[in-house]
């Protein structure tokens, strides 16, 4: 008998004793999914250098091997993003067709509006109409790729912004990025959302167009149902409360989804659930409460925003999902009865300690068991590391690895 079999039935008793629907919980979690990132799986670095990986995928189609990969050892991961250019192909229809026979779809489709030399004060805030109009084309031309690939999900994040006091005038530029989202927004197919990031510095330093979740929560508003706010976990100030944020703007209906991630100081590609996994507990607590209430909005895009620079590509990915899936485990275990009678009765400690007692179970066995009836080993990673995947692709690949390619927002 495998180790985690037996830990599994102590624990189903012991939620059972806890009043929760086991066989719920365990509906749930094979239903989650977790759209991974093109290029988490390709060379990158940080401003001060590229850390190349004999690994590392070399072009948008590797990188489909690679996220196939990833979903074979979780299962949750059937999905990937893509980012233009850099994931650009001479042959979309050859590219779809190669997801489909690695048991993938193509996910959000991501412009890149931050790295030409034209946008070096800005994209759609730019001063020149000329910038504005490159900016909105290429938007434009990625919504036409979502059509060619199926994408229902248009994912935007910008660099614009200043550095200066002057530099620029805040409502002007407000204007113009209201425009061009409008835009591009009127293009988008009927069955496309639009999701808006946001990050409060960097690379601008004095001030971001978009600097937070109520700035793209407002531009979302103007635009209409299909625009609603990306949730990027490492783009807040220090002690920002972003499941009080994830809350709020589920009850506005205006959640689209997450890049998720983790952060020490700034900045996002740290491996989910790394820094500060109780904040990503809490977080899940929000998203599992409204997935259960049918009055709340309940389709949000789960997309992981790592670009890997010291980690192995492949095992940061998988780790990165298992780091959510355990969080999101331990969000389906809270007591919501008991929760919701703490809060009425201003049970503080009582309140607090239903959460803290979900957050201390151990579902390792609980995934263990999901994993095995849906065809998984119960430890991805550990599988990982066992099956020669990462060897297998460094004798492919060899030393010359891949081009940089980071992410939006990277």
């Amino acid at each position: 008998m495998a180790r985690w079999e037996e830990r599994y039935r102590i624990l189903e008793r012991q939620l059972a004793d806890r009043g929760v629907d086991v066989a719920e919980v365990r509906r749930r979690l094979k239903s989650l999914r977790i759209e991974t990132p093109s290029w988490g799986y390709g060379n990158s670095g940080t401003r001060f250098g590229v850390f190349r990986q004999p690994a590392a995928a070399r072009d948008v189609f590797e990188k489909l091997e690679d996220a196939a990969c990833v979903h074979r050892f979780t299962g949750v991961t059937p999905s990937v993003a893509l980012h233009i250019p850099w994931d650009k192909c001479c042959d979309w229809d050859e590219l779809k067709a190669r997801a489909k026979r690695l048991g993938l779809t193509i996910g959000a489709i991501n412009p890149n509006l931050f790295q030409d030399e034209c946008y070096k004060f800005g994209s759609f805030c730019n001063s020149d109409p000329k910038v504005r109009r490159k900016a909105r084309e290429h938007v434009l031309e990625c919504i036409g790729i979502m059509k060619k690939l199926g994408s229902r999900v248009l994912s935007l994040w910008f660099a614009d912004g200043t550095n200066y006091p002057g530099q620029g005038d805040f409502i002007a530029r407000k204007r113009r990025m209201q425009e061009g989202l409008a835009a591009v927004y009127a293009k988008l197919p009927k069955d496309a959302s639009m999701l808006i990031e946001y990050k409060l510095f960097e690379p601008a330093f004095y001030h971001t167009d978009i600097a937070d979740w109520g700035m793209a929560y407002v531009f979302a508003s103007k635009l209409g149902p299909r625009a609603r706010v990306l949730v990027d976990l490492g783009h807040h100030a220090q002690g920002v409360n972003i499941e009080h944020l994830v809350a709020f703007l589920i009850d506005e209906d205006k959640l689209g989804g997450f890049h998720f991630n983790s952060r020490k100081y700034a900045d996002d590609d740290l491996m989910t659930g790394s820094i500060n996994p109780y904040e990503l507990f809490l977080i899940c607590v929000q998203l599992a409460a409204a997935e259960a209430d049918p009055k709340s909005p309940k389709e949000f895009a789960y997309m992981v925003d790592q670009s890997h620079n010291l980690e192995g590509k492949l095992e940061a990915m998988v780790k990165t999902v298992e780091n959510i899936q355990w969080a999101y485990a331990q969000a389906l275990l809270v007591d919501r009865k008991a929760l919701e009678d703490a809060q009425e009765n201003g049970d503080v400690v009582g309140a607090e300690n239903v959460l803290v007692e979900a957050y201390r179970t151990d579902v390792f066995p609980l995934l263990a068991s999901v994993r095995v009836e849906t065809g998984r080993d119960p430890e991805p990673l550990k599988a990982l590391r066992a099956s020669g995947e990462v060897e297998k692709r460094i004798r492919e690949r060899g030393e010359k690895g891949g081009r940089k390619g980071g992410g939006p927002g990277a």
